[in-house]
């Protein structure tokens, strides 16, 4: 058993969100996915909140499922992320986390306080508020001791708990003594584990991926996988997915690794300033500063760079054990292997359009795939290449393959523009060189 987590997602209620998003269009998409958990998202929302206590039924103590029977492989958690922007220490600071409630009867009492507070909940499914990150922890705790809260995708600049732009160099300097209930921290699409593994504070503490979906179709673009544990093959609840985040010896779950972007996918992993076009190396940046030659103005300090601030130690490939399994799928370990490891895929739909050069063709493709051959996770993972040639095409394969064993090519992202994936990048140069020499030889 295991079950597949997207823990951060939003509903049609926040701003820049699919209209689509309700909590049959996540659920959908979940199955579609191959994922077994997802968040309602958004409940601080007074009318999503609403919807949430209409269609879903309580499956298990903190876990709950739509009331109407469809879609059982899917299961819901109450999970959200808030916005906080407040000054600290003469600096504003912006940080998003994503926080969990263990009932509908204490997200009742969190929304209240909040309201009591002044945050306008009816503003946005992610609202914003005056809370630093210490209190907005410290008044959950006083609420109920089982809420729970991460930091949000950390490195992002500008709403993140080390963002180059807004957040802070250490988890006590944003928590103080509340620190020592920062038990895990979402990477982002812009940062890996391994960049995660170079932060000393983070040594302890678990490093969880999430999606952070906007739209069903992102959903599981990252996620992160619960295995048994203690032999532990019964139902699960609220508190079995958070003691596995504390990493208690005696939990029924733990994370058995976490399933990426590739990292230079994500729009702010390198610097650069998007409106002038400019964009930086980590070397680069050393080399040539901060500011803009073209405008002037100081650029976006991506992730890779903010990472390499605040590392201890760097740690280079030659320090990491990748492990491939039986279906040639790619796990990263750490030398020690005392940490989960992960695994970095490229979505499905991305795959696509990449063979198809077209985007209907690629989602017509991508429904007769999802709908008569397997999840797009059972694809991605766990489908032998002969199953995917027979069903696909060799293509497919090709490409699935080149996946699972981490040979892709990607442009890195910076300042708000994402990267862009190429998986036959190397492939199609070479025909064209060949093509090249070919014609070349014909004028001889």
């Amino acid at each position: 058993m295991s079950i597949v987590a997207d823990l951060h997602l939003h509903s049609k209620y926040s701003r820049a969100v699919s209209q689509k998003m309700d909590l049959k269009e996540i659920a959908s998409w979940a199955e579609k996915k191959g994922i077994h958990l997802v968040s309602t998202a958004d409940w601080t929302h007074p009318l999503w909140f609403r919807e949430i206590q209409e269609n879903l039924i309580e499956k298990n103590e903190g876990v709950f499922k739509l009331k109407d029977g469809s879609f059982p492989k899917v299961s819901f958690i109450l999970s959200t992320e808030l916005s906080s922007i407040y000054s600290q220490n003469g600096k504003t600071h912006r940080i998003h986390n994503l926080v969990f409630a263990p009932s509908i009867e204490t997200a009742e009492k969190v929304i209240k306080k909040l309201q009591n507070e002044g945050v306008n909940l009816l503003a946005d499914g992610r609202p914003t508020m005056g809370l630093s990150a210490k209190n907005l922890l410290e008044m959950l705790l006083s609420i109920d001791e089982k809420n729970f809260l991460i930091p949000c995708h950390i490195w992002t600049p500008w709403f993140s708990l080390y963002g180059s732009k807004s957040g802070f160099d250490s988890i006590e300097e944003a928590f103080g003594n509340y620190s020592k209930y920062i038990y895990a921290v979402e990477t982002g699409l812009s940062s890996d584990p391994v960049m995660n593994w170079q932060i000393a504070e983070l040594k302890n503490r678990s490093i969880v991926s999430f999606s952070d979906a906007h739209s069903g179709q992102k959903l599981g673009r990252e996620a992160t996988v619960f295995i048994p544990n203690n032999n532990f093959s019964g139902s699960f609840n609220y508190l079995d997915i958070i003691n596995a985040f504390k990493q208690e010896k005696n939990t029924n779950l733990k994370i058995g690794y976490t399933i990426e972007f590739f990292p230079e996918e994500g729009k702010y992993h390198w610097s650069g300033h998007r409106l002038c076009g400019i964009k930086y190396s980590p070397d680069e940046v050393l080399k040539k500063g901060d500011i803009c030659p073209v405008c002037g103005k100081k650029i976006t300090i991506g992730v890779e760079n903010r990472v390499i601030t605040l590392s201890k130690n760097i740690i280079k490939k030659e320090d990491l054990i990748f492990v491939q399994n039986k279906y040639g799928l790619t796990f990263v370990y750490e030398k020690e292997k005392k940490r989960s490891p992960f695994v970095s895929l490229v979505p499905l739909m991305e795959v696509l359009e990449e063979i198809f050069k077209s985007k209907a063709k690629a989602e017509n493709e991508y429904q007769r795939l999802t709908n008569n051959f397997g999840s797009e996770f059972d694809i991605l993972m766990r489908k032998t290449y002969g199953e995917i040639e027979n069903f696909g095409g060799q293509k497919l394969k090709e490409a699935i393959k080149m996946i699972r064993e981490r040979r892709v090519f990607v442009e890195p992202g910076y300042d708000g523009v994402f990267g862009i994936v190429k998986i036959f990048k190397k492939t199609d140069e070479q025909n064209q060189e060949q093509k090249q020499e070919k014609e070349q030889l014909n004028l001889f």
